[in-house]
């Protein structure tokens, strides 16, 4: 594995973070950060959301250590410093869902190499959330889970759903896939957007803390996904609501003022799920580990509390 290039000003992490490349099996180079943790009980594999990137999850990091947690964080293909797909690089765009499930492979393989603390847990956030369901449902070595504001459904109006699902049909078929889709932005909503109004946090400091990244490093920035990713995350999110949920100890998190993702198919999966609870975060939006201290403090402890609690290996968890 070769060090990548890592902001350890900006992610303001734990001491002894790293970057590194991986290469997956489509040979599309991403990106991992980790942060270790003394004394470690485990690491916590987290899953970002899209436009999202490792030093993002810095104070995230800090405050799993200091409850006794080593972090990895992914930049997934097309997104902070891994690969973009695309000529323009302030598009978001996938070419199939399924190409997440090579990210996450190449972050499995590259854990054996660095030999991270055991067992795994996972937090999951936004499409992180989408992604990081399938691939428990796949078997991901995790012995526990965690969803912050799980991408499993898009907030659209009933007037613009089934104009989507025919746009991302047609802009395929007519080769224009890789269009940004419209009404979004080549410019991250961060650095476009003023803090007031914003659905992302009520804590101004989270909010001007991701500004200063993009800021600094506009290589980590990006806009608007692609009408082929709106379509294809339109697919996977309706497959996965059919399937059913794994058998793995979970917790999601979801915000009382959530405006992005589809709160009634959260709280839908959640009831479905047999081990699994749904934590109702007054006045939050949808970053929840993001948030005003108080609520970050509660996530956080109650996200821990979870993987302490599921500490003993699980059957079918252990890395080969």
């Amino acid at each position: 594995m070769e060090k990548a290039p890592f902001f350890d000003h900006l992610a303001e992490g734990p001491e002894n973070g790293a970057a590194w490349w991986l290469r997956t099996s489509d040979d599309v180079r991403i990106r991992i950060t980790v942060w270790p943790c003394k004394g470690a009980r485990g690491t916590v594999l987290l899953f970002p959301g899209r436009t999202e990137y490792g030093e993002k999850y810095g104070r995230a990091a800090v405050d799993l250590a200091a409850r006794g947690y080593a972090t990895l964080a992914i930049d997934w293909r097309c997104q902070g410093l891994a690969d973009r797909l695309l000529d323009d690089p302030t598009v978001g765009h996938v070419g199939s869902f399924a190409d997440y499930q090579r990210d996450v492979a190449a972050v499995i393989e590259g854990v054996q190499t660095l030999d991270l603390p055991r067992p795994f847990h996972l937090i999951a956030h936004s499409l992180g959330g989408c992604i990081g369901l399938r691939a428990v449902m796949n078997g991901l070595p995790v012995n526990s889970c965690v969803f912050s504001a799980p991408m499993w459904g898009i907030i659209i109006s009933p007037v613009q759903r089934p104009v989507a699902w025919a746009l991302g049909w047609s802009a395929s078929h007519l080769q224009l896939g890789n269009t940004m889709a419209p009404g979004t932005s080549p410019v991250h909503l961060v650095t476009s957007a003023p803090f007031q109004g914003n659905p992302l946090t009520t804590d101004p400091d989270m909010f001007d803390y991701m500004k200063r990244h993009l800021d600094a490093q506009p290589a980590l920035s990006l806009g608007g996904p692609s009408i082929r990713w709106v379509h294809k995350a339109l697919v996977e999110m309706r497959a996965l609501a059919h399937l059913p949920a794994p058998d793995l100890p979970c917790l999601a998190f979801l915000g009382t003022s959530e405006q992005i993702v589809d709160a009634g198919r959260i709280k839908a999966r959640m009831d479905s799920w047999p081990n699994g609870e749904l934590v109702m975060l007054d006045g939050a939006e949808h970053e929840v580990m993001m948030e005003v201290p108080a609520i970050r403090n509660q996530v956080f402890d109650r996200a821990t509390a979870l993987f302490d609690a599921n500490a003993k290996a699980r059957p079918g968890t252990a890395v080969a």
